[in-house]
C-alpha cells in the first residue's frame, strides 16, 4: 500500500514505502488469523471487506478519516475515490484503465480519482483477495474489467444504502452520481465522502446492474494518464530509484556460460578497493557490495574469477541449427485435417499441370527484451523478516522468490511495487534479480542493499524470445484454390520451463499458436511442433510467440497466393470465415491504407492479419527500396478489434509502442551463441530504431463490443514483421524468409 503522503494520482515515494500502510497491514494480518480473510473470499464477489476491516479508517495523512468501502475502493471525507490497483504499471496505462472501470459504475466524478498499487501482502492475507497480480499476456485490463466494474457497482449500492438509511428513504427513490446520492423528493444529497463510513457497514448487494456499453461516459475515453506527469517531471519512482536510509548498492557478474557456477573466487584485489564492503558468492554469480553502485561496478573488475563451466561452453549457433533441424523432422502432430501426404504426393506425380506446390524454410533467432530499466531489486532482510522493493510483473511471484529464497513464510516478507522502467515479460515468471537481491542482502547482516545489473549483464542473461525454424509446403490447384498446407515447427518450450505440467501429452500448442489455431479453410492441413531441448534460458518475450510465429505463416500464405495467381488482401478474404473479425480488420486496414489504389512511383505495400489474446490485428505497411537495399518506410497502418476499447488514447498509444519495438527486431536484433555465452553486449552490437526511422503510423480502432475484451498491449505487434516484408518482396521479388532483415543486406533509412 503506497504512503498516506503520496501526492494524489503518483505511486508511492519508494524511499519510504517500508513504512507506508504498516498499522492497515497489520490489521490485516491479524483479520487473516481470525479467519476474516477467509470469510470474505468466500463471497460471491470475492472483494467484500469485512464489517471489522470496514469499521477501521485510515488515521494519518491526507487520507485521514477515509473509510474502506471494499478492497479496491477507499473515500475520504472530501470524496476523493481512492482506487486499488493490483497490475503492474510498466507503461501500458493499465493504472488508469483499470480506475475508469470502477469509476464508471461507482458514478464519481472522474477528478476525484486517485490510484494506488495493492498491496500483495494485504492480497494474500485476505485470501487473495485482489485475484492476481500477474500482469502479461495482454491480460490487465481484460481480465480484470469485470472485477473493477463489479466492484465500482458494488460501493455505488452501499453508498445508497447508506443514504436510505440515513434518510428512512427507499433505495429505489435514490440516484448516485457525480459522486453525491440525492433523493429528489426531499431535496437531500450527501456526497459520497460523507456517506463512506456509514456505506462501508452496509450489506454488500445480491445483485448488480452494470451499465451498457451505450451507457459509458468514461470507458472508451482518451482520458489522461495518472502516470504521464510523474513520468514527464521526473518525479515517478522506478525500481532503479529506489532509496532506503543507509543503503549499499551491488554489482554482480554471472557465470558467462549457462548453467555454470562459480569454482574460486579471490576477492582479495576487490576488497582492497574505495567503498567496498563485501564480496559476496551466490550459486550463480558473484557480487561486490559497496557504497555507490559505481564502485562496486569498478570492483568487479579485480575480482578473479574461475567458472565451471559444466560443458556449456560446446554450444553455439551450429549446434542449435542442428538441433532444430532434427527437431523439424521428427515434429508430432498437434492439428491435421484431411491427407496432407497424399495430396502433396499426387501434386508431386502429376504431369498435366493441375498442381503447383511452395515448400519454404523460415527462421527466427533469440532476442534479448532490452528493457531500458536493467534488472534491479532492493532487499533488506532484517533477522526472519524482510523487506523487498521490486519492479515486478507479478509480485506474488517476487513475494514467492523472496520467501524462498530466504527460508521464510510469506507472511514475514512484505514487497512494494514502484514502477517499471519495461517489462514485456522479463519481469514476471523470471525473478532472478529478487532471488539475487535477497541473497546478498541476508549476507549484508540487516543493512539494505539495492541490486542493480549492468547493461552488458542485462543483455547476456536475459530468458530470451526463443529461437525458432519453420518447414512448410503447400499444395495449390490449377484454379487458385488452396488444397493442402503443412507447417511443420521446432524451437524450445517456455512453458515447459515454467509449468512443464501444463503441456498437453508433452506437446506445447502455445509454442505453434497461430499456425494450430488458423483459421484459414484448407481441405488438407498438417501442424507440427518439437520441443528443442537447447542450453540457453528462454521466457515470455513482448506477444510472445505471436512476434515470430505470424512472420513464418503469413510470408508462405503470400508465397502460396502468389503462386495462386491472386492478391494478397482478396486471397486472404476467401480462405477466411466470412463475417469474422479477421474479416473486418483486414479490410479495415486496407480501406485506411488505400490498398489497391495507386501507388506513388517506387512505393509497394504488404499486410497481414493475426489475433492474438482475444483480439485481431491487420497490419499494411507501404515503403520503397532503394538499389543499395535501404528500406524506407513511408507508411504503417495497423487496424485492432480489442472487443471493448478502455482509453483510446493508451490504446493508440499501445500499436505506436508495438510498431517501434517490433521495427528494432525486424532490421536489426538477434541474439548468437558462441562457445556457450551470448555474443551480443549492449547497443553498438544489439542497436534499436530511431525516432527518425519510425514511419507515420495510422492507429485505426474497430472494437467489435458486445462482451469481447481483448488485449492491446501485444496484438498489435504480431503481424507487423510480415507485413514489412511482404512489402519488400513486393518491392524487390526477394522473399525474406529470416529475421533480422539485414541478413539479406537490407537496412533501415
Amino acid at each position: 500500500m503506497p504512503s498516506k503522503t503520496t501526492p494524489a494520482n503518483n505511486p508511492p515515494n519508494s524511499a519510504a514505502a517500508h513504512t507506508d500502510g504498516d498499522s492497515r497491514r497489520s490489521f490485516f494480518k491479524r483479520s487473516a488469523q481470525a479467519g476474516l480473510g477467509a470469510w470474505a473470499s468466500g463471497l460471491s464477489l470475492g472483494f467484500y471487506l469485512p464489517p471489522a476491516a470496514a469499521d477501521k479508517l485510515a488515521t494519518d495523512g491526507p487520507q485521514a478519516g477515509a473509510a474502506d468501502i471494499n478492497a479496491w475502493i477507499r473515500i475520504s471525507p472530501d470524496n476523493r475515490v481512492f482506487c486499488q490497483v493490483a497490475r503492474a504499471e510498466m507503461g501500458q496505462g493499465t493504472s488508469t484503465s483499470l480506475p475508469m472501470m470502477l469509476a464508471e459504475e461507482l458514478q464519481c466524478r472522474w477528478e476525484d480519482v486517485r490510484m494506488e498499487f495493492a498491496s500483495v501482502n494485504e492480497h494474500l492475507a485476505r485470501n487473495k483477495v485482489y485475484v492476481t497480480f500477474s500482469t502479461g499476456g495482454s491480460r490487465g485490463t481484460r481480465d480484470s474489467q469485470l472485477v473493477m466494474r463489479k466492484a465500482g457497482a458494488t460501493a455505488r449500492e452501499m453508498l445508497k444504502a447508506a443514504a436510505a438509511q440515513r434518510w428512512s428513504v427507499p433505495m429505489a427513490e435514490l440516484v448516485a452520481q457525480q459522486g453525491k446520492v440525492s433523493h429528489a423528493a426531499s431535496k437531500r444529497s450527501a456526497t459520497y465522502g460523507e456517506l463512506a463510513t456509514a456505506a462501508a457497514k452496509q450489506v454488500v448487494p445480491a445483485e448488480l446492474i452494470l451499465k451498457t456499453p451505450e451507457q459509458w461516459t468514461l470507458i472508451g475515453k482518451p482520458l489522461q494518464r495518472f502516470d504521464i506527469p510523474a513520468k514527464c517531471d521526473g518525479s515517478a519512482v522506478y525500481g532503479i530509484d529506489v532509496k532506503v536510509p543507509g543503503m549499499l548498492h551491488a554489482a554482480l557478474v554471472q557465470c558467462p556460460v549457462f548453467g555454470g557456477t562459480p569454482k574460486t573466487v579471490d576477492a582479495a584485489a576487490a576488497l582492497n578497493r574505495r567503498g567496498v564492503k563485501k564480496v559476496v558468492t551466490g550459486p550463480d554469480f558473484v557480487a561486490v557490495v559497496a557504497d555507490n553502485w559505481w564502485r562496486a561496478q569498478q570492483a568487479l573488475k579485480a575480482l578473479k574469477v574461475a567458472w565451471d563451466y559444466k560443458g556449456g561452453e560446446k554450444l553455439d549457433d551450429q549446434a542449435i541449427m542442428q538441433t532444430l533441424q532434427t527437431g523439424l523432422n521428427s515434429a508430432r502432430a498437434l492439428r491435421s485435417e484431411g491427407d496432407f501426404e497424399a495430396a502433396w504426393a499426387t501434386a508431386n506425380s502429376a504431369s498435366d499441370g493441375q498442381y503447383k506446390t511452395v515448400e519454404a524454410q523460415y527462421f527466427t533467432p533469440y532476442l534479448n527484451h532490452f528493457t531500458l530499466e536493467p534488472q534491479n531489486c532492493t532487499a533488506w532482510v532484517k533477522g526472519d523478516v524482510a523487506e523487498v522493493w521490486a519492479p515486478t510483473q507479478s509480485a506474488e511471484a517476487t513475494l514467492n522468490e523472496a520467501a524462498k529464497t530466504l527460508g521464510l513464510p510469506v507472511e514475514n516478507v512484505t514487497v512494494h511495487r514502484p514502477y517499471l522502467g519495461g517489462g514485456y515479460g522479463r519481469r514476471g515468471a523470471s525473478q532472478d534479480f529478487v532471488r539475487q537481491a535477497v541473497f546478498i542482502a541476508r549476507e549484508m547482516g540487516g543493512t539494505p542493499v539495492k541490486l542493480l545489473w549492468s547493461r552488458e549483464e542485462d543483455m547476456q542473461h536475459d530468458f530470451f524470445r526463443p529461437v525458432a525454424l519453420y518447414r512448410q509446403r503447400a499444395v495449390v490447384h490449377k484454379s487458385g484454390q488452396l488444397l493442402g498446407w503443412q507447417a511443420s515447427m521446432a524451437s524450445q518450450s517456455i512453458i515447459q520451463q515454467i509449468r512443464p505440467a501444463a503441456l498437453k501429452n508433452g506437446q506445447d500448442f502455445q509454442a505453434a499458436e497461430c499456425f494450430h489455431d488458423m483459421p484459414y479453410r484448407v481441405e488438407h492441413r498438417d501442424i507440427r511442433h518439437a520441443i528443442c531441448q537447447i542450453n540457453v534460458p528462454v521466457g515470455f518475450w513482448r506477444s510472445v510467440y505471436h512476434s515470430q510465429n505470424p512472420f513464418a505463416r503469413e510470408c508462405f500464405l503470400d508465397e502460396i497466393l502468389l503462386a495462386a495467381g491472386k492478391d494478397a488482401l482478396g486471397g486472404r478474404l476467401e480462405l477466411l470465415p466470412p463475417g469474422g473479425r479477421d474479416h473486418k480488420v483486414l479490410q479495415a486496414a486496407a480501406k485506411e491504407a488505400g490498398w489497391g489504389a495507386k501507388l506513388a512511383p517506387g512505393r509497394f505495400q504488404g499486410l497481414a492479419v493475426q489475433d492474438a489474446y482475444g483480439s485481431f490485428a491487420a497490419c499494411v505497411v507501404e515503403l520503397s527500396v532503394s538499389a543499395q537495399k535501404v528500406v524506407k518506410l513511408h507508411q504503417i497502418t495497423i487496424a485492432v478489434d480489442p472487443g471493448h476499447v478502455a482509453n483510446i488514447d493508451s490504446a493508440r498509444a499501445q500499436i505506436e509502442g508495438n510498431v517501434v519495438y517490433a521495427l528494432s527486431s525486424v532490421f536489426f536484433n538477434e541474439i548468437n551463441i558462441q562457445d556457450g555465452r551470448v555474443t551480443q553486449s549492449n547497443l553498438q552490437d544489439y542497436p534499436l530504431a530511431q525516432l527518425r526511422q519510425v514511419p507515420p503510423i495510422k492507429s485505426v480502432l474497430v472494437p467489435t463490443g458486445g462482451e469481447v475484451w481483448g488485449g492491446l498491449g501485444e496484438p498489435p505487434y504480431a503481424p507487423i514483421t510480415p507485413a514489412i516484408a511482404n512489402a519488400i518482396a513486393a518491392a524487390t521479388g526477394v522473399r525474406l524468409r529470416r529475421t533480422p532483415f539485414s541478413h539479406d543486406g537490407f537496412s533501415l533509412a
